[in-house]
């Protein structure tokens, strides 16, 4: 049986995958609350909608990777504004050095001919 394959399907996989990491990045620069982070992550060309982004920033608050506080907005309702912990930092830096031997290998694989 012959399966099409769905690049859509691929590259939102990938993205998956980066997500995490994508988070982390985005708050070690400063606090950010969810649609802000959203708007990040688009401009960015990093597709994410609310229902995949909270359940994220749970599990990373779950593992002590991020803290939030609650902030008056001025227009609107108050703000979850989420930030980076130690914790958090420590796991970037291992991420940091984890994608760049990510890319260092593709580029290896990529620009390396078959023997």
């Amino acid at each position: 049986m012959n399966q099409e394959i769905n690049t859509d399907n691929v590259k939102a996989q990938m993205r998956k995958g980066i997500l995490e990491y994508s988070i982390l990045s985005i708050l070690s620069k400063g606090d950010e609350y969810a649609s802000s982070l959203i708007k990040i992550l688009k401009d960015a060309s990093m597709i994410v909608v609310e229902g995949t982004l909270y359940p994220l920033l749970t599990r990373q608050k779950n593992q002590g990777l991020l803290n939030y506080r609650w902030e008056e907005s001025p227009q609107g309702p108050p703000r979850k504004y989420y930030s980076i912990t130690d914790k958090g930092r420590e796991m970037l830096s291992e991420l940091d050095v984890t994608w760049k031997e990510i890319i260092d290998s593709i580029e290896i694989i990529r620009n390396t001919p078959n023997q």
